[in-house]
């Protein structure tokens, strides 16, 4: 049988180009593989796999009796719900480890990089396959977008030196421009439903045994969302009710401005005081500096809840 190889769900650019990759890397060292995702793509994974011509992973949302490899996650609230049935062969991430285990031994690569597509373009060196100019511009683009074109706090030497490589095979010269472009292909919200503005990328956590959703809206300016805020302020609070949650943010993340206006939907807003040291008001915080989710905002969360 076909093992598969995905993402979290809610796929955003690395994950979905992860998948795509690291199928790739692993058909030419000879196995049976195909990518996957668990969801719909976003606008931004259209526009980069449109850019060079890669077909979209399959969407598939049960993974019961399948063999399979996890990129970009180790979390099961990420995860299929039917993970624990299935045979998980390897994990490719660069996130803090997470609570997926195994009864057997696996391959695991995970390095504290900007983006999962480091990692496997540094597995095609390791592993001494060439890598094709269409997987490399897609590697490239999904680093451009999780580093937030190098300005996030994530963002590692070892993820510009692949960037450049990778530049080198699939003939970009303008990084910059490149990222901008996809950025303002992110930010586009005119005429999508507001549910599919926070899911664009949400994941969900256990943070102190509770339930914490999270999601993102990078924008190459906050005024893009001036029309809308209210509705995302009033969705999330759906979301959290929804889910059961103690708390939803949705991070609106102005890349130029370098700084992130968090939206909070929380049983006790106190806890954004104490993870970030703003005291909210009127459901929201302006966090100067703060554009990762992994490096700038759950850890600090984490030990509020604690």
């Amino acid at each position: 049988m076909t093992a598969l190889v995905f993402g979290h769900k809610n796929p955003d650019t690395d994950s979905v180009c992860g998948a795509i990759a690291l199928a790739d890397l692993k058909k030419k060292l000879g196995e049976d593989i195909a990518a996957a995702v668990q969801g719909e793509l976003n606008p931004e994974s259209n526009f980069v796999l449109k850019k060079y011509g890669v077909a979209a992973p399959k969407v598939v949302t049960s993974y019961a009796g399948q063999s399979v490899y996890l990129v970009d996650h180790s979390d099961l609230a990420q995860s299929p719900d039917d993970l624990g049935q299935a045979n998980i062969l390897g994990i490719v991430d660069h996130h803090k480890l997470g609570d997926v285990t195994t009864s057997q031994p696996l391959e695991c690569w995970i390095w504290p990089v900007g983006c999962t597509c480091t990692v496997i373009a540094s597995m095609y060196k390791y592993f001494n396959v060439a890598i094709p100019k269409d997987i490399a511009g897609i590697m490239l683009c999904a680093i451009l977008s999780d580093t937030v074109i190098f300005k996030s706090a994530t963002c590692t030497d070892k993820d510009k030196e692949i960037c450049a490589y990778l530049a080198e095979i699939c003939g970009e010269k303008d990084l910059p421009g490149l990222g901008i472009q996809m950025f303002k292909v992110k930010s586009a919200v005119e005429g999508t439903p507001i549910r599919e503005l926070v899911f664009r990328d949400y994941k969900d956590f256990k943070m102190g045994g509770k339930g914490v959703g999270i999601g993102q809206l990078e924008l190459v300016d906050l005024s893009i969302v001036d029309g809308i805020k209210a509705d995302l302020a009033k969705d999330i609070q759906a979301l959290k009710k929804e889910k059961g949650h103690h708390s939803v943010f949705l991070m609106l993340t102005d890349i130029m401005k370098e700084g992130t206006e968090l939206l909070i939907a929380s049983d006790d807003e106190s806890v954004v005081q104490k993870a970030f040291g703003v005291a909210p008001a009127n459901g929201k915080a302006w966090l100067k500096g703060v554009m990762s989710r992994k490096k700038e905002i759950i850890p600090p969360l984490e030990k509020a809840f604690a």
